[in-house]
């Protein structure tokens, strides 16, 4: 045989084994994502088109065995943005104003998968911050941490306890924090222990948005789009706010190219 042709079925042959180990990556349902935003955008000075970035702010294990470690990039854009105008017209009804983001990818052994999420929780850089500072008190010598949404985790212990009693809601572990999500308003649960970072499994929602309510926050028709709105304020996404992706039911599976 060829030389040639002995060289083109090894690369070819190497080519298909390298395909074979790097497809079957799935992102469903249910998996996790906690992020943290790298940089700042606002209905003010945001405008369509521009990028919105992420990173994974703990290590997220899928149902295949493969580990997304913390620091995985996430990349979005802005859809559209409206800044709010105020309107000294008595009595009249201030128009609102809009920010829309959508999360498209998530950086994965140099493959970019296609991202269709909800977006569960969203906190402030305060209280993504304020989730990080223990507390002291007489349980441990480091002090009592509260969730964002109020489980109660001490870090020199494994059990997360419930805001209500002693119940154990969640555990700490050495790459981070794990739970069973529990319903909770507009958001399911789940029977599978997932990331959850500094989240509650219970977490539902927007914590520390004054005046500012989620209009849209991704599904099965508009996936990984979040619309945020106010008839008081510009709605702004700080760099540092946090946020706890959740993986749409629908499967989703990236195949290599």
């Amino acid at each position: 045989m060829n030389w040639k042709i002995l060289a083109i079925l090894f690369v070819s042959s190497t080519v298909a084994l390298t395909q074979a180990d790097k497809s079957g990556v799935e992102l469903k349902a249910p998996t996790t994502f906690p992020i943290v935003f790298s940089n700042t955008v606002s209905a003010t000075r945001s405008h369509a088109g521009d990028p919105v970035e992420a990173k994974t702010s703990q290590a997220v294990h899928l149902r295949s065995g493969a580990v997304i470690p913390a620091g995985t990039k996430i990349s979005g854009h802005v859809v559209s943005a409206n800044a709010f105008v105020y309107d000294d017209m008595p009595y009249v009804r201030q128009k609102q104003s809009t920010l829309t983001i959508q999360f498209d990818s998530l950086e994965f052994r140099g493959e970019s998968l296609p991202l269709k999420v909800t977006v569960r929780a969203m906190a402030d850089p305060i209280t993504s911050e304020e989730a990080r500072m223990p507390q002291a008190n007489d349980v441990g010598s480091q002090g009592t941490v509260t969730q964002i949404g109020g489980d109660q985790l001490t870090p020199s212990q494994s059990n997360v306890h419930s805001s209500y009693g002693d119940d154990v809601v969640a555990y700490n572990k050495r790459d981070g924090v794990y739970a069973h999500l529990i319903a909770n308003g507009d958001c399911n649960a789940s029977s599978v222990e997932v990331s959850v970072g500094v989240f509650s499994g219970s977490a539902c929602g927007l914590y520390g948005f004054n005046h500012v309510s989620a209009l849209e926050t991704g599904s099965a028709a508009k996936p990984s789009m979040l619309t945020l709105v106010s008839t008081h304020t510009s709605p702004k996404i700080w760099k540092n706010s946090t946020a706890l992706l959740e993986v749409l039911p629908s499967q989703q599976k990236v195949a290599s190219r």
